[in-house]
């Protein structure tokens, strides 16, 4: 299995981990960023998924 990933919002900062998921969103902890749905939106500041860049922790 491939490490996950992390992708930080440009707007905000928050991070998305994919090894976490947003699961009070509807994205299941595990779920890599390109299965993400395209509508899903940060959930700190509402910022569209193209918002977001891969960064390492």
């Amino acid at each position: 299995m491939s490490p996950t990933k992390t992708w930080m919002c440009l707007i905000c900062g928050w991070i998305y981990d994919e090894a976490t998921g947003d699961p009070e969103h509807g994205v299941a902890a595990g779920t890599p960023w390109s299965a993400v749905p395209v509508n899903w939106t940060c959930p700190e500041c509402g910022a569209r998924k193209e918002d977001f860049e891969m960064v390492q922790i």
